[in-house]
């Protein structure tokens, strides 16, 4: 398989866009240094920006396989690196018990049998009960991959120490056999939603970006790039209103993915003529958390230019207005303020 290198910055934000994604120049000049460098890139920031979808496209603009380490609390090397196969070794060691029995019978002594079955190599540690996880799959491969630690910051410090090895030497040790270095040159990607603090250690060896969400200019085009059938100022509209809710301090902002799948949901609603339910369609795609979708509505339904000490009611009286009228159907005057 031939794999794709970018020579040149622009080459990989070409790359990247014949895949369907929109890379910030700053970005691009990282992810490009990663790869020139051969450094493990941790990408930091909110759920929903992209970072996982940036390994996917830089994957398939390069011809490189993606391996996918998904990160959850509680995992641990069995799951990342490696584990053996024990019921084929079972099987093995039944299918070898007569005969290792007979040689073991001419022995006198229960302690020559003993030495004779430490120096019999019965091959049940070998590379073919050998189970790679994602980690050991990337360093095996024999054509160069990604690999993507999706949400390392859900993990422990102590499986932040297992990938250490991985991301500094490109090699994995197995006791039972010895180290194994990488057999292509990976590139990884960590991902990392901010749940959580990671560790110096970690931190030292990757090159590093934080991830912030696109400027109301640029996630319309990613927006137009993903939705293409949907009209400009409907895009327009919903990234206007996206942007106004992850002013707010809501549990979960909503995600780009989620702003897509609300232009494509607000393009199908005025098509039909059904603008009656578009505030509640709009909010039910970009917010996931009922007490969000309160703070949402109290604050979309407030005008727009509150007197000097007023503020929205926490008891959630708001004035009089609809979410649509005032944070959807003027979105073109709302987007040019935004952008300004």
């Amino acid at each position: 398989m031939t794999c794709t290198t970018f020579d040149a910055v622009d080459d990989l934000s070409k790359a990247l866009s014949a895949q369907g994604y929109l890379i910030d120049d700053d970005l691009a000049v990282v992810v490009h240094l990663a790869t020139l460098l051969d450094r493990p890139l941790l990408l930091e920031g909110p759920a929903g920006v992209g970072k996982t979808e940036l390994a996917k496209a830089l994957a398939a603009a390069s011809g490189r396989d993606l391996i996918r380490l998904q990160c959850y609390e509680g995992l641990d090397e069995s799951r990342a690196l490696y584990e053996w196969d024990y019921a084929r070794q079972l099987l093995h060691v039944q299918m070898l018990r007569d005969r290792i029995s007979g040689e073991l019978a001419t022995h006198a002594t229960l302690s020559e049998a003993s030495a004779a079955l430490a120096r019999a190599e019965v091959g049940v540690y070998s590379e073919d009960f050998l189970v790679p996880r994602p980690l050991l799959s990337a360093i095996m491969s024999p054509t160069p991959t990604l690999l993507l630690v999706d949400e390392i910051d859900r993990t422990d410090e102590a499986m932040e120490a297992v990938m250490l090895e991985v991301l500094a030497e490109r090699q994995v040790t197995i006791p039972e056999l010895g180290t194994f270095t990488a057999r292509s040159s990976p590139w990884v990607i960590l991902t990392s939603n901010d749940t959580r603090e990671l560790s110096p250690a970690l931190k030292r060896r990757c090159l590093h970006f934080q991830v912030a969400y696109p400027s109301p200019e640029r996630e319309r085009k990613i927006v137009a790039v993903r939705a293409p059938d949907v009209e400009e100022s409907v895009i327009a509209d919903v990234v206007a209103l996206a942007s106004r809710l992850r002013d707010l301090p809501l549990r979960k902002s909503p995600s780009i993915a989620e702003v897509i799948d609300a232009a494509r949901a607000a393009s199908h609603l005025r098509a039909a003529g059904a603008t009656d339910g578009l505030d509640g369609a709009l909010l039910s795609l970009m917010i996931k958390f009922g007490s969000d979708h309160d703070i949402a509505g109290r604050a979309l339904a407030a005008p727009d230019n509150l007197a000097d000490g007023e503020s929205i009611g926490v008891d959630g009286s708001t004035p009089a207005g609809s979410v649509t009228a005032r944070a959807f159907g003027a979105g073109r005057a709302r987007s040019a303020r935004a952008v300004k």
